[in-house]
């Protein structure tokens, strides 16, 4: 018998007695017997329902909600046996009014109840106490939920060494208010002063929605103060719901560039994925993976990881059967050249909803290797999208780029053919099949993108290599961007090219100073920026639409329909074709000139 088990053992034995003494003038000692007999008979029915209903299991120290719902389940149970016992035991031969049972539920409830917070209250002050002697202030950004929760877990586990000390929040209705116990300070342009006054170590952003200027203000405030700084991600990456001390993290360049987070339509999405059979193509690239996991948010009857890297997927599909333990999920090592393999796949899975994001995309490389550009990434979409087309899949959605707007280089031009070839298969759909492709800019952290190129140039010491001062750049999150694709993937129009919203463009240049700064490094200084030069193939501003396209409509908050003043070439069969043929024969100028006849808008430079 464990100690926790025998406190409530005796508690609801002694509320049996307690509610005698409450109903019956003279309980003691006229109905002692008759008192004394009702506590014995339920002793172990009691302890029968502690034991059944795992009270002596609970931690009592972090006793939360669900734990007290037990304890109300467990007493009422043992109310209405007793209540029963006593009409069919007690009633017909002695004394025993027929509200005691009731006034003894209700008293157990409350000396169980209080006895769990009374401990847990116990703990948090020891905690606090502890905490305070050598372990980290914080001053916690934001009264929000996500605060507020935070601030919650932090007094719930000092053994964190974070204690605390109260809010921030321009929202004026909380000003003068506490959460918690803990007051809100005042606005976030007072961090300096209540920082000073309150003795702060450390500063924590607590607003995964809140928008990236928001974030760089008070990382510059914080910087001023000479206090360090972090924060917990962004809402796309708090996919979970919930708020935890071991996600706080240092603040990253993600956070800066933070935007407004779209609405999403969940039904609209949910409706075309749960329950499907789901391909996502290019699985184990940086895109793939985060496509994968945002659908399996909505519950797909299987999912299908294909690419050609056996290793990348592998941790894929280790992810997926962590996260997801009961979800049917099939690793595919394939390559979207080889059409006989790709239908192989189609013919047995039979893919109700594809996500084409296999590609190559770094437009050097694709500048010096052509041929490789044009068979995977036109040819290996033409293969995927007409397999999808032919064995019935609903939804096909390809990933572009917005290279692929008057393109300069080879990727781009590669990727405006496969989102060509897209609107081909298209106009053969059937009812209720969608062929659609969705065009967004640059995506950070994703591989080849410049974060993780800066990263590794600061860890070198630099200096970090930017090409041209005035480069520009649109941006999105992997999240953001993967989210959007989902909702794209959930409109009805078929052979429609969605552009996603991708807000303000960033300076290279810029990006480059902000993530020398968040490594405590100064730029110029302690980490060079050296200007390298336009590279082939590169634009100095990237477009949203080419020369001959423009938004006709707004589908959803961040998704844009492209409009196009002209359809497909008469002969694009006959030009796509003499474009494959010279890929085939590795002639880099009869690639050039394919994609010329191919594609108007494209130009090659450098």
């Amino acid at each position: 018998m464990n100690a926790k088990f025998a406190v409530d053992l005796a508690l609801w034995a002694l509320c049996g007695a307690a509610a005698f003494f409450l109903r019956v003038d003279d309980a003691w000692p006229r109905y002692a017997p008759t008192m004394l007999a009702y506590v014995l008979v339920g002793l172990p029915f009691k302890a029968l329902l502690l034991r059944a209903f795992g009270l002596d299991r609970q931690a009592w120290r972090k006793v939360s909600v669900p734990d007290m719902y037990r304890l109300l389940q467990a007493v009422g149970a043992g109310t209405l046996l007793l209540f029963t016992l006593g009409l069919l035991v007690f009633f017909p031969y002695i004394f025993l009014p027929r509200s005691v049972p009731l006034i003894e539920g209700v008293l157990a409830a409350l000396a169980l109840g209080e006895a769990r917070l009374f401990r847990r209250l116990l703990y948090e002050r020891r905690g606090r106490m502890a905490a305070s002697a050598g372990h980290k202030r914080v001053l916690l950004v934001g009264a929000g939920e996500a605060g507020t929760l935070l601030a919650r877990e932090m007094l719930r586990h000092p053994e964190a060494g974070l204690v605390p000390a109260g809010f921030l929040d321009d929202d004026s209705g909380k000003q003068q208010t506490r959460f918690f116990g803990l007051p809100v300070l005042g606005r976030l342009d007072d961090l300096a002063r209540v920082a000073q006054q309150q003795e702060i170590d450390e500063v924590l952003i607590a607003m995964p929605s809140v928008e990236g200027g928001i974030v760089r203000r008070v990382l510059g405030m914080a910087r001023a103060a000479g206090l360090p700084c972090r924060s917990i991600p962004g809402l796309y990456d708090i996919l979970s719901g919930r708020v935890a001390i071991s996600q706080i993290r240092e603040v990253e360049v993600e956070d800066l560039l933070r935007r407004k987070p779209a609405q999403l339509n969940i039904a609209q999405i949910s409706d075309y994925l749960r329950g499907r059979v789901v391909l996502v193509t290019g699985a184990g690239g940086s895109i793939g993976a985060e496509i994968v996991r945002q659908t399996l948010a909505f519950a797909p009857g299987q999912m299908l990881l294909l690419g050609r890297g056996e290793n990348s997927l592998y941790s894929v599909e280790n992810e997926v059967k962590r996260t997801h333990p009961g979800m049917d999920v099939r690793t595919l090592v394939a390559d979207v050249r080889d059409r006989a393999r790709l239908e192989h796949i189609f013919r047995q899975y039979r893919p109700q909803v594809v996500f084409h994001v296999a590609a190559h995309k770094h437009v050097p490389l694709m500048e010096a290797n052509p041929d490789e550009a044009v068979l995977n990434n036109v040819g290996g979409t033409q293969h995927v999208a007409e397999l999808a087309l032919h064995y019935g899949a609903a939804r096909f959605v390809n990933i572009s780029t917005d290279k692929a707007i008057n393109p300069t280089s080879i990727m781009g031009a590669s990727k405006r053919a496969a989102e060509m070839v897209v609107e081909r298969v298209a106009q053969q759909a059937q009812a209720g099949q969608m062929f659609v492709s969705v065009r967004f800019g640059n995506v950070l952290g994703s591989r080849g993108s410049v974060v993780p190129l800066f990263k590794e140039q600061i860890a070198r010491g630099g200096p970090l290599l930017v090409t041209h001062p005035e480069m520009t750049r649109y941006f999105m999150t992997i999240p953001e961007a993967a989210q959007l694709v989902l909702q794209a993937g959930g409109l009805d129009q078929n052979g429609a090219l969605y552009v996603l919203d991708m807000g303000a463009p960033l300076r290279i240049v810029d990006l480059a100073r902000d993530m020398i700064l968040l490594s405590g490094l100064r730029p110029d200084v302690d980490i060079a920026i050296q200007f390298t030069g336009i590279r082939p193939g590169e634009k100095l501003f990237e477009e949203i639409l080419s020369r001959e396209e423009g938004t006709y409509a707004l589908k959803h908050a961040s998704i844009y329909v492209v409009s196009r003043a002209q359809g497909l070439p008469a002969d694009f069969e006959a030009r796509l074709q003499a474009l494959y043929t010279a890929a085939r024969a590795y002639d880099s100028a009869g690639i050039r000139a394919a994609f010329a006849a191919l594609i108007p808008t494209y130009r090659a430079e450098g």
